[in-house]
């Protein structure tokens, strides 16, 4: 005999996978979370319009995203529609004075107005920040060294100097969801590219936000079997770095991730954003869909 299934039996499941994010919604009231993105997350229309409804969600629910992005993808087509062979340097773009022109031109105009206009027509309020629209990032030249000790010059490439804090947080408590570009300010109006990773950390770590989500094209932290690592502490990161078992690109994420924690980040989320939703899958859920670093 077949049981029978009871009408509402699907609404009671929806409205018990809300109930499970109470908890998570309490905690994080009031809250920022830095979110990073990038990759499939802004380049496929459908995820990218998930995710966006992920981080109007979270304002509505009483907690404070900053959203920050990057853009590699599009600013290695760009250049390479003008002919310009896009060059990289221990992993950080080379970045001459026809390059940063590019990279203002994409990450500023195209992709930042982009994401904005795609949260206010979700009904949120959003306002854009790169360069110097808010002047939001003081920058400094970025120099790397040779294996020998040598400098080595990455044109309009730049790191951190100082984030303005105070301008941030009056934008966040008026209701507003910052969307940052990866673009400082430096001495006499100069432009400077930074990495978008290092940006969202810097950020986090001045505003002292709870979490910080690092969005990627892969799955999070693998274990040397192959499975998905749902969480480690900084020690065992450390070590893994060390041994090898983290490589590659994960390498700077996760270098990122226990400089934010270090600076008092309480948690660090690296998650694939090739999935729809995977934003309120990793905050709002038991289990999470990626891997969370945190300090013990």
């Amino acid at each position: 005999m077949t049981a029978e299934i009871h009408p509402f039996t699907f609404l009671v499941r929806r409205a018990e996978s809300v109930i499970e994010a109470l908890p998570y919604l309490r905690r994080f009231n009031k809250k920022i979370i830095v979110v990073k993105v990038g990759g499939v997350a802004m380049e496929n229309p459908e995820v990218r319009d998930k995710f966006i409804q992920d981080i109007v969600l979270m304002k509505f629910a009483g907690m404070h995203p900053v959203l920050v992005h990057g853009g590699g993808p599009e600013i290695n087509k760009a250049l390479k529609r003008r002919h310009i062979e896009p060059t990289f340097i221990q992993g950080l773009r080379v970045t001459d004075a026809r390059v940063i022109q590019v990279v203002e031109r994409v990450l500023g105009y195209k992709i930042n107005r982009g994401l904005v206009r795609d949260i206010e027509s979700h009904g949120g309020s959003a306002i854009g920040l790169y360069g110097k629209k808010g002047k939001l990032i003081r920058a400094r030249k970025l120099w790397l060294k040779d294996p020998v000790g040598n400098d080595i010059d990455l044109g309009y490439t730049g790191e951190v100097e100082k984030i303005r804090k105070r301008f941030l947080l009056k934008q966040i408590h008026r209701g507003r969801i910052p969307v940052v570009t990866s673009l400082g300010v430096g001495p006499r109006g100069k432009l400077y590219n930074i990495n978008a990773d290092t940006a969202a950390t810097d950020i986090a770590a001045q505003l002292r936000a709870i979490k910080l989500v690092l969005m990627t094209d892969v799955r999070g932290v693998l274990g040397r079997d192959g499975k998905l690592l749902s969480e480690v502490n900084a020690r065992r990161a450390a070590a893994m770095i060390h041994h090898g078992s983290i490589h590659g690109g994960m390498i700077p994420k996760i270098k990122n991730g226990l400089r934010a924690i270090k600076a008092g980040v309480e948690k660090v989320h690296i998650i694939d954003g090739r999935i729809p939703h995977a934003l309120l899958l990793e905050i709002f859920t038991d289990r999470g869909i990626g891997t969370m670093v945190v300090k013990a």
